[in-house]
This record gives structure tokens, sequence and C-alpha cells, in this order.
């Protein structure tokens, strides 16, 4: 589905990232770990259209996307959840889940998506008229993972989905994730949280200094030694 292939990108003349590939196939889940500063939310930013590549490619479906308008990729069937959630803060709930759908203009599909993620995620619900900006960061994450499902993404992009959660929060987050994998969306999870990144993918990629150190099977990753020091504290 996703292949971005000797990427390299970055922020005018700082170049972040240094000849990057990595794939998600079709209903994979795939983690991209690495510590702050490592080139992440670079590399999103650089697959959804907020920044051109500097070299390489980014490929959808075998079609290079490189250089296009987020609103494009957006409607190509690859939303970004961004780091710190980035929500409306003046406005409701309701409101910011339905901007995920700006695009949509099938009102019955729309209002049956929002049913559907009300349902994932109750909390919403019950607070569907609330600011969003009052509400916990736990109920911010989710605001912000709903939004980015009422755009339909057939690859669904999660930047630090634990940052600041406690673990019954997250707990709540990764069975959603899975209920979302299962109905066949595609994630690319980026993570801190090495054991949290494992147990929910089952590929991964470490990012260091924006080139790829390491990657494999999760499983393989965790039992690394140099993965174990570094992001394990073993």
């Amino acid at each position: 589905m996703l292949e971005v292939r000797n990427l390299s990108a970055g922020y005018g003349d700082i170049q972040i990232l240094r000849d990057v590939s990595l794939s998600v196939g079709a209903g994979e889940i795939v983690t991209l770990i690495g510590s702050n500063g490592a080139g992440k939310s670079t590399l999103l930013n650089t697959v959804c259209g907020i920044l051109r590549p500097l070299a390489g490619s980014v490929l959808l479906d075998g079609q290079d996307i490189g250089g296009r308008s987020p609103e494009q990729i957006v409607g190509l069937g690859l939303t970004q959840v961004p780091e710190g959630r980035r929500l409306f803060a003046n406005m409701t709930i309701r409101e910011n889940l339905l901007m995920g759908a700006y695009r949509r203009r099938q009102n019955a599909e729309v209002a049956s998506d929002l049913a559907r993620i009300l349902a994932l995620f109750p909390r919403l619900q019950e607070r569907l008229q609330q600011r969003a900006g009052t509400l916990s960061g736990g109920e911010q994450q989710m605001c912000a993972i709903g939004r980015g499902l009422m755009a339909r993404p057939r690859l669904l992009m999660l930047d630090e989905l634990s940052l600041g959660l406690a673990p019954i929060v997250l707990d709540i987050l990764t069975d959603a994730i899975r209920e979302v994998h299962r109905g066949g969306t595609a994630i690319l999870l980026v993570e801190q949280d090495v054991a949290v990144a494992c147990d929910i993918a089952q590929t991964g990629y470490v990012l260091e200094n924006g080139r790829v150190a390491l990657s494999g099977p999760t499983a393989q990753l965790r039992v690394d030694p140099h993965v174990q020091k570094l992001y394990l504290g073993l």
C-alpha cells in the first residue's frame, strides 16, 4: 500500500531524513520507533504532504504522491493523527469529529460513521457537546483518532499515541486501534514507547538520526540488544 523509497526531507536548509525506506502493506500494523528528534514526525509530515521530499519517493498503491497537497492525499485514503492532537479547542467534540469528514458529501454515510466512532469511544458520546479544550488528554486523543477515522482512511498514521497518557487510558486506545485494524484499516504507528509499539504492531522500523537503523518483525526488535539498551533500559 504505502512505500517510502530512499526518502530525504527536512525544513528549509536543515535536512532531517536521509535515505529512509519503509513500507506498510494493506491490512498491516507497522510501527516507527525512535527517540525525540529522530525524524519520526518529519517522515509523517512528508508522507502526508505537509513537507515536500528533497529526494526519493512516497508511493501509495504504486503511485508517487510526493509533493501532492495534504487535501489530495487525504482524498487518496491516507490520514494522519498528529502529535499533540491539535483539536479545535473551542469547538465541540461533535464539531471536531465532523471536521474529519469535511471532504465527504454523503450525509447518511457520515452519520453512520459518526455513530460507529461514538460506539468505539463511549466517553465521546457522553461529552458530545463539550468543548474539546476542556477534555482530559486521553479524551482528546480519542477525539483526534475519531476525527481521523471520519475521513474513512485506508491507512491511518498515528503520531505518538501514548504520549502523556495513563496506562488505563492507553489500554482503551490500543483496544480501539486493534478494532479499527480488524475492520481493514492499515496503521502506521509512530511511538517512543517501544513496549507499546511492539505489543500493537507486527513489523517495526527503528529511526535514529534521520536514518533507519534497524527493521524487522517486532518480536525480533524487542529482544535486539541495541533496542533493549537504548529504548527499554535493559
